[in-house]
């Protein structure tokens, strides 16, 4: 005779099946989502349990959580059960930052990597570090089999890294945005002053025994248009500085608040008027498809002749060809460069040893302080990270502040928690396929950042269904991959302001539920959650009102609203010696229906189960894993 599932079993195989109409794609990631349960709170306390057990425990324990692509934590590096990350560092950083990264793991330091030798190591490495000479491809991501988790750019840049390919297998990407910031800025005056007064020429020309005073009369900047393009922290320091020198300053960026640049100063204005009005151009915006090459011909040609240009941004803004012919025909009269479409440019380049052009070698951060401050916010942020801290210098996830992180750190759990109740709600093979998120809030809507809670809630509703391990980096990838439709709606109510969301809704569409009671008026499985005292908490499910805290595991009771109900309950668990956290009774109208709903520390087993159901006054009931 064959044996019968468990209800964890059935649930499980039941779980898995449920995104299969939906889904096709294949997981980059290959992990087992079975081990789910691990990235909670109890499961630590199942860890620490054991952390005096036999070394050959702790290798299966910790090659467990590998498998699980469990995130690194310190909770469990305090109990001997995670090895050191380790951290592969292909170029040269700082010694603070070195030790930073150190005194956290196990650090490589291998400098010049063919794209081989890179690949070929990468699958043993938790974390890279480069800077702008290393590219981190597709082909390094795959070769990575999963296991890498953060890629830090010590710098501002990310063009040397592929996003797209990182977000795909769940890889965060960090950058340093801030501490080389002056550097730049302060290299970008450098050039702009030592070209108008020809000091590089000047200073050959002397050293080769020459004494050319009327060769090299300069420029001045006083009353001259600088445009700079792109004004972010860069460029915007930039044109502190120009305005200092008695320049007049225009930026243009499509991104750019205008009350930001009017405050030092600065009309923002169209490419086309910075380009065709400026004495000088300065360059500050990123390499993306849409910026490659952007000064090119037809570029040169609608500038005023004569023009002088700066870059200290990235060099494949610049078509390099073109621009040595803008400066022979004497369109631009002078070019000071610290970036190159190929770094290091060929010994022969036209444009490096063109008279009119300065250049130096990509010195743009080659500051002491600098170079230091660069190291030690790389590794910062990359050490965060592999500690499943959430990056507010993350370029492939949710660019959220982090004053906004601080705030929303109790809501992203009940963000998560709700989307895995709602899940487990679901029956039927139709397949997920649309989700509402409401958030209620006293906040003015467009003030309300709800990308991180509708990545968590993603979160919560892929990961118990699939394979893919889901992280705040590639949600929204995967909900789209998987057909999954996630739409939000927020609503003004009348409470404080003080807390960012008053509650959060999850609804899940056009499917049907194994607990009938969840369902709201229009059909839809239906939950909803507060934050209280910094604990999440369910208030409702479907049409009832409830109040449990969101730890452990739940029991949901659909009954007849009469005494001795919670006696008998509790009386069934207690004799199957399941523990009970909390309790707690909604109704809709007195001595009709209720729903009760029972927090419990162990999984009831299906005998337990049995006899709850038996219950003459229990219609439904459904046990949820949180």
């Amino acid at each position: 005779m064959a044996s019968t599932p468990s209800p964890h079993t059935a649930t499980t195989t039941h779980l898995n099946s449920l995104l299969s109409s939906s889904s096709s794609s294949t997981n980059h990631n290959n992990k087992p989502s079975n081990l789910s349960f691990l990235h909670t709170p109890s499961s630590f306390k199942l860890l620490h349990s054991v952390s005096a057990s036999s070394s050959s425990s702790k290798t299966t324990i910790c090659n467990v959580l590998k498998t699980a692509d469990i995130s690194l934590s310190r909770d469990l590096k305090g109990v001997g059960l995670v090895p050191k990350p380790t951290i592969l560092v292909s170029e040269k950083l700082g010694e603070a930052g070195l030790d930073l990264l150190r005194s956290f793991g196990d650090v490589d330091c291998s400098y010049e990597l063919s794209p081989q030798d890179l690949c070929a190591k990468i699958s043993s490495c938790d974390a890279l570090i480069v800077r702008s000479g290393t590219k981190v491809t597709r082909e390094v991501f795959e070769a990575a089999q999963g296991r890498l988790k953060v890629v830090g750019r010590a710098g501002v840049g990310i063009d040397n890294v592929d996003l797209q390919a990182a977000t795909e297998f769940g890889c965060l990407v960090v950058n340093a945005p801030t501490a080389n910031t002056i550097a730049a800025a302060e290299h970008g005056i450098a050039l702009l002053t030592s070209m108008a007064r020809n000091v590089a020429q000047a200073d050959a020309s002397m050293k080769a025994g020459k004494w050319l005073r009327s060769k090299y009369v300069g420029v001045s900047l006083v009353g001259k248009t600088l445009a700079v393009m792109g004004f972010g922290k860069v460029g915007s320091e930039v044109a502190r500085r120009a305005k200092g020198l008695g320049m007049h300053v225009i930026a243009h960026d499509p991104y750019a608040p205008a009350d930001r640049a009017r405050a030092i100063g600065v009309d923002l204005v169209s490419f086309e008027q910075a380009i065709g009005t400026a004495d000088f151009i300065s360059l500050h915006m990123p390499l993306t498809p849409a910026t490659n090459k952007v000064f090119n011909d037809d570029t040169f040609a609608k500038m005023k002749k004569g023009v002088r240009l700066i870059n200290v941004a990235r060099g494949g803004v610049i078509d390099e060809d073109a621009l040595v012919r803008a400066l022979d025909s004497g369109i631009v009269a002078q070019a000071a460069l610290d970036v190159f479409t190929v770094e290091p440019p060929p010994k022969d380049s036209k444009l490096v040893q063109h008279e009119n052009v300065t250049v130096t070698p990509h010195l743009g951060a080659s500051t002491k302080e600098a170079q230091e401050g660069v190291a030690i916010e790389i590794a910062e942020a990359v050490v965060g990270a592999l500690n499943g801290e959430l990056s507010a210098t993350a370029v492939n996830a949710p660019m959220v502040p982090p004053e906004v992180l601080s705030e929303l750190a109790s809501y992203v759990v009940l963000a998560e928690k709700l989307g895995r109740l709602a899940v487990q709600l679901v029956t039927g093979g139709s397949g997920i396929q649309s989700v509402k998120v409401v958030y209620k809030s006293a906040r003015d809507p467009d003030s309300l950042d709800t990308r991180l809670l509708r990545a968590m809630v993603t979160k919560g509703i892929i990961e118990p269904i699939s394979d893919t391990i889901i992280n705040l980096v590639n949600a929204d990838f995967i909900a789209k991959q998987k057909g999954l439709r996630i739409s939000e709606e927020r609503i003004i109510v009348d409470s404080s302001p003080e807390y960012p969301v008053e509650s959060i809704q999850v609804q899940i569409s056009s499917v049907q539920s194994k607990f009938a009671s969840a369902l709201s008026e229009n059909g839809n499985i239906s939950i909803e959650g507060k934050v209280k005292y910094g604990i999440p908490h369910l208030t409702r499910v479907g049409p009832y009102s409830v109040d449990v805290s969101l730890e452990g595991n739940l029991i949901l009771c659909k009954q007849v609203d009469q005494p001795g109900m919670i006696g008998q309950v509790g009386n069934i668990l207690g004799e199957s010696n399941v523990n009970v956290s909390f309790m707690s009774v909604g109704r809709t109208v007195k001595r009709k229906q209720a729903i009760m709903a029972i927090g419990v520390d162990e999984e009831p087993d299906k005998d337990t189960q049995k006899k709850i159901g038996e219950v003459a006054a229990v219609e439904e009931f459904v046990f949820l894993k949180l």
